[in-house]
């Protein structure tokens, strides 16, 4: 029998995942590298073997819905909220009940309808030149707007869903026509064309090409483990919280219970181990991240960038607003 080449890929993985009863089958838009040993840590605790596929979000999604009540898939595991809100929008996950989530996830990073839950927490931060901006200047994401910081901002470019979920965050705080006009105030102040990634912003910080960027705190962590003389510092921004900043951007990595899942209650056993003080640091450190249990304390050396008080809006707003954000960056020139 023939089928058709995208029908031919999923009988295929199907195949290559099939799985036994107590098996359970992750999609993962995590790197190999990073979710491996965890996974192995669970089979020798657990006895449970984990069978997984890691792909780019989009397609894993993708890949759920072309397969619907056939797919081998028990969990999904990806990055950012707003790839999870998504996956709940478009009806790829189930609401699990769990007290040991409740109590091991703050709320506000899990979904309200407990159809995912973070995993581990990443801060999108302020990152500047120490030879160039003294951090006495520095205050908010909002001040990056005003004018003193023309031709002195670089920035990674509005089509990664990283600052789409930033932007989307401020809507919530803010309000759509305050949002636009600071975002607006960002394209006005850029020294140069938005940068394909973190990495490159940062670089271009560095060398002078501009003062000041907006990165995950983890990037800041791989380029300055290999670059150490590089004259670059995190800063903490919107932490007056006298006034009415809201704290810093935080956003997650996570895992829901796919709604076909042919082994749930295994998924949500591994998604709780997961969450547990025994596996939440090597969860994070492995890509320098923070635990998202507080009962959990961060690796030295990100504990090493200090302290901050976490903007504690619900990240599911990275994904309600996304499409509203993309808009209005859009709107604004922000490519």
């Amino acid at each position: 029998m023939t089928f058709p080449p995208l029908m031919a890929a999923l009988v295929l993985a199907a195949t290559a995942l099939s799985a036994s009863a107590e098996d359970v089958v992750v999609y993962s838009a995590r790197a190999e590298q990073l979710i491996k040993p965890l996974f192995d840590a669970y089979t020798r605790d657990t006895g449970v073997q984990i069978k997984f596929i890691t792909g780019a979000e989009g397609p894993l999604m993708e890949r759920l819905k072309a397969e619907g009540q056939n797919t081998p898939a028990d969990m999904l595991l990806t990055v950012d909220a707003g790839n999870l809100w998504q996956a709940s929008h478009q009806g790829l996950l189930r609401p699990i009940q769990s007290k040991a989530l409740q109590d091991n996830v703050p709320a506000h990073l899990r979904d309200p309808g407990n159809e995912w839950f973070g995993l581990s927490v990443r801060a999108r931060t302020i990152v500047y030149n120490t030879t160039m901006v003294k951090p006495s200047e520095l205050s908010t994401y909002e001040d990056l707007a005003d004018p003193k910081w023309k031709g002195r901002l670089c920035l990674r470019t509005a089509k990664k869903v990283y600052n789409q979920s930033l932007v989307a965050m401020m809507i919530t705080e803010h309000g759509e026509p305050k949002t636009e006009a600071i975002v607006k105030g960002w394209v006005n102040n850029l020294a140069t064309a938005p940068f394909a990634d973190d990495n490159k912003a940062m670089e271009a910080v560095a060398n002078r090409q501009c003062a000041v960027t907006v990165v995950n705190t983890y990037y800041y962590g791989r380029l300055m483990a290999t670059q150490p003389k590089y004259p670059l510092a995190i800063f903490w921004p919107n932490q007056n919280l006298t006034s009415k900043d809201a704290g810093v951007h935080v956003n997650v990595s996570g895992a829901g219970v796919t709604r076909h899942a042919k082994n749930p209650a295994g998924a949500q056993k591994l998604i709780e181990w997961l969450s547990s003080d025994l596996a939440q640091n090597q969860f994070a450190d492995n890509n320098l991240e923070y635990p998202v249990n507080p009962k959990v304390k961060p690796a030295a050396t990100v504990a090493a960038w200090g302290s901050f008080q976490p903007n504690l809006i619900n990240v599911k707003d990275a994904g309600s607003l996304q499409a509203q954000a993309v808009k209005l960056m859009d709107r604004v020139g922000y490519k």
